[in-house]
């Protein structure tokens, strides 16, 4: 097998059941935001000089230079939200599925599109197992590493970095990135515990061997090591492809920020800086925004932005022909939806529709 794949997940279904009419597509990772949400209002201004210093930056407009798409004057924000996740260690193996597995890897991503005006959002998940053309990129070292076809998108960030990740986002969609978020898995189960864990409907019994998930249908409040288990789980759903498990992630992602957006943070400080101590320390920020002092701001430009009418879509994918385990975008639906979000128009609902549904 080729250096610049990872190695091949379960087999994708050829034949989903049948088409279920649920939002797809937001990948957990939406979980670096709350340090947004906590920003906003000036609850964690007190506390910069503590929590600033826990925030990685990430120059990215350096990384890419000039070849990027251009930004148009009403194309909005947009930012590529990633998910890392590395499984190896002490600590991972803890959190099911650790131990054999060495690097990091972009385990989640999503393009969240912020309109101009700033009065709702739409976030597209991007499969980790699509296959897709990486551009030449510029690793950390200085080192080039030159372009390929047919690549797992996950393997861009274990193979050469974020910035060829926002690289390959941005040549595959004509979509500018204005803004880089990612959290690490490890922190996103600190982060669920700071908070003191989160309700979910669960929609049908799980029993998850691969990551020691047991759950029954019905409302389950889980602590940070059973969302983690929760949102990774590709065998207890669907067909145990990612695609499967995309439905659960969005679910849980709603009720994530539900419960953030319920506590009284203003009324206690204590609580809120175990929060933003858990989510500054698992986040990685371009550049521009790597300090609480920039996410507040931007924070504060988001506040129109209700979450809950927040729509996702899972970018249309077809099984690849040549190999099923994988899959590839879909046309002409992925072209149109990355058009409508280029120009900052309406979603048309066919390019909403995925032929591949990991059902």
């Amino acid at each position: 097998m080729s250096n610049d794949e990872t190695t091949p997940g379960p087999r994708a279904s050829r034949r989903p059941d049948k088409p279920r009419k649920r939002r797809r597509g937001l990948k957990i990772t939406l979980g670096v935001l709350l340090v947004l949400l906590l920003a906003t209002g000036g609850t964690l201004y007190w506390l910069y000089s503590q929590l600033d210093g826990n925030i990685k930056g990430v120059d990215i407009n350096k990384a890419l230079g000039e070849d990027r798409p251009e930004k148009l004057p009403t194309s909005g924000q947009n930012l590529l939200v990633l998910g890392s996740d590395s499984r190896a260690g002490a600590e991972n193996e803890e959190l099911g599925g650790g131990g054999a597995v060495s690097g990091a890897r972009s385990d989640t991503a999503m393009v969240v599109h912020i309109p101009e005006g700033r009065s709702k959002a739409v976030a597209v998940s991007i499969p980790r197992d699509t296959l897709v053309t990486r551009p030449e990129c510029v690793k950390d070292d200085g080192s080039t590493v030159a372009g390929k076809e047919r690549v797992m998108f996950n393997s861009v960030y274990a193979q050469v970095g974020p910035a060829c990740v926002v690289k390959t986002v941005e040549k595959m969609s004509g979509v500018r990135v204005d803004h880089y978020l990612e959290i690490n898995f490890a922190g996103f189960k600190d982060l669920v515990d700071a908070i003191g864990g989160v309700t979910v409907d669960v929609p049908q019994d799980i029993d998850d061997k691969s990551s020691g998930l047991h759950l029954t249908a019905g409302p389950q409040k889980l602590n940070g090591t059973e969302s983690l288990a929760y949102v990774r789980t590709r065998h207890g759903i669907g067909d145990g492809s990612d695609l499967g498990r995309i439905g659960l992630q969005q679910q849980f992602l709603m009720a994530l920020l539900s419960e953030v957006k319920s506590q009284d943070l203003l009324g206690s400080p204590t609580n809120s800086y175990k929060i933003a101590k858990s989510a500054t320390e698992s986040l990685t920020t371009d550049s521009s925004l790597a300090s609480l002092t920039s996410l507040a701001e931007f924070a504060r430009s988001m506040n129109g932005v209700d979450p809950a009418s927040m729509e996702t879509i899972m970018l249309p994918v077809a099984y690849d022909k040549i190999d099923p385990n994988r899959v590839i975008a879909a046309e002409p639906q992925a072209g149109q939806l990355w058009k409508a979000i280029r120009e900052d128009a309406t979603i048309p609902e066919d390019a909403k529709k995925s032929p591949a549904t990991g059902g």
